[in-house]
C-alpha cells in the first residue's frame, strides 16, 4: 500500500495520526469556500454553454462510482432523444494539444484511462481538457445538445444547470474533514447546494455505512447499485455470462482504481478468489505487474483494461459493471431537464 493509499484510509477511518493536520484542513476548507464565493459573485470568470450542462462529481478523494453514473446518464439521455457529449479532465493523460477528442482507440497515455473507458462504453463524443469550458465548447461544436462533465464539481469556471454528487456508501465522508486532515475536497455543507446526491450502495433509514459505524445524511439521497453484467476477454473482446465462470480459479486480481477493495469484494461475491493486488488510482501498467500471476487467469476492471492491451497475459478478463438507479430518479431528472427548456 502506497503512502497516499495509507493516508486516504486514515481519513476514512478517522485515524488519530491525522489530528495534527486539522489546522491545515480548516485552512483548506476556508480557501475552497472563498474560491466558490469568488465564482458566484463574478470575481472569477465563468462560461455558460448554449446547451444544458450536467456535472457529476464528488466531495471526497478516492473512487465513488462517478464514471459508471456518467455512462448510465449517457444511455438514458440518448434514450430520451438527446445527443450528449462527455467532457473530462483526462487525469493522467499528457496530450500535446487540447481539447483532445477521445475515441475508443485513443492511447490512454494521451487522454488518461477514464476518457477512453467512457468512449468505449458509450460510443459518444468524449473530450478531455483541463479547461472544462473549452472542452465543453468543443462538444457543442461537434453537435452535442447536452454536456456531461465527469468529475467536474470543483471546476466552477464551467457553469452548470444540474449538479449531481456521488458518495461511496461503504466509506461515506470519512472523518468529515477537509484535505489534508481528511478525505474531503469540500465541506460537507456543499451537499446542501447540489441538485442531487447519489449514494453508491445501500441507504438504510437515511444513513450510509462508514466502516463499522453509520453516518447520517443531512440531505435526501438516491441509492445507486453497480451490478456486474458480464465477463469480457481482453484479447478479443468476446463477452461471457457471469456464470459459469469462463476461467478457472484461483485468479490474480488487479485494480488501479480509487477504491480497489470494492472491486475485490465484488469478485469474492461472484465466487472468484485468489491473490488480489491493489494499485494506485490511474496507475500506469507494465508487464511486470502481471509477473506474480504466473499461469493463473488475470481479472481486472474496465478502467484498467484500456491500459493493458498488449501487455497483459492472454488469459486476462474484465468484469463489466453497470449502474442501476430507481425509476424515481429518472422522473426527477426528466422534470429538471424539462424545466430548463
Amino acid at each position: 500500500m502506497t503512502l497516499a493509499q495509507r493516508w486516504l484510509e486514515a481519513g476514512y477511518h478517522n485515524s488519530p495520526w491525522l489530528l495534527p493536520l486539522r489546522p491545515l484542513g480548516a485552512l483548506y476548507k476556508h480557501v475552497m469556500a472563498r474560491r466558490e464565493a469568488a465564482y458566484m459573485n463574478g470575481q472569477k470568470a465563468t462560461w455558460r454553454a448554449p446547451v444544458p450542462v450536467i456535472v457529476v462529481g464528488n466531495i471526497t478523494q478516492g473512487g465513488t462510482g462517478k464514471s459508471p453514473l456518467v455512462a448510465w446518464l449517457s444511455r438514458w439521455l440518448v434514450a430520451q432523444g438527446w445527443t450528449p457529449g462527455i467532457v473530462t479532465r483526462g487525469y493522467g493523460g499528457k496530450a500535446e494539444h487540447y481539447p483532445l477528442q477521445v475515441t475508443p482507440s485513443t492511447d490512454p497515455a494521451q487522454s488518461g484511462d477514464e476518457p477512453v473507458m467512457l468512449a468505449q462504453q458509450t460510443l459518444l463524443p468524449v473530450v478531455a481538457d483541463p479547461k472544462r469550458a473549452r472542452g465543453a465548447q468543443a462538444l457543442v461544436d461537434l453537435g452535442c445538445d447536452i454536456i456531461l462533465s465527469d468529475d467536474g464539481l470543483q471546476h466552477l469556471a464551467l457553469e452548470r444547470d444540474i449538479e449531481i454528487v456521488v458518495i461511496d456508501g461503504a466509506r461515506g465522508l470519512g472523518n468529515c474533514r477537509c484535505l489534508p486532515a481528511g478525505p474531503l475536497r469540500e465541506s460537507p455543507e456543499r451537499l446542501a447546494r447540489v441538485d442531487a446526491v447519489v449514494v453508491n450502495g445501500e441507504i438504510v433509514n437515511g444513513e450510509i455505512a462508514k466502516g463499522d459505524m453509520r453516518q447520517s445524511l443531512s440531505v435526501s439521497a438516491t441509492s445507486m447499485q453497480l451490478m456486474p453484467i458480464s465477463w469480457r476477454r481482453l484479447n478479443d473482446g468476446k463477452r461471457f455470462p457471469l456464470t459459469p465462470l469462463p476461467f478457472s480459479v484461483p485468479v490474480f486480481g488487479v485494480a488501479g482504481i480509487g477504491h480497489p477493495a470494492r472491486f475485490f469484494t465484488t469478485l469474492r461475491d461472484l465466487g472468484v478468489n485468489g491473490e488480489m493486488l491493489a494499485l494506485a488510482d490511474h496507475q500506469r501498467f507494465s508487464a511486470d505487474i502481471f509477473t506474480p500471476a504466473k499461469q493463473r487467469p488475470v481479472v481486472m476492471t474496465a478502467k484498467d483494461a484500456v491500459k493493458c492491451m498488449g501487455i497483459a497475459p492472454p488469459n486476462s478478463w474484465i468484469l463489466e459493471v453497470e449502474a442501476t438507479l430507481p425509476l424515481e430518479f429518472e422522473h426527477w431528472l426528466a422534470a429538471k431537464l424539462s424545466a430548463l427548456s
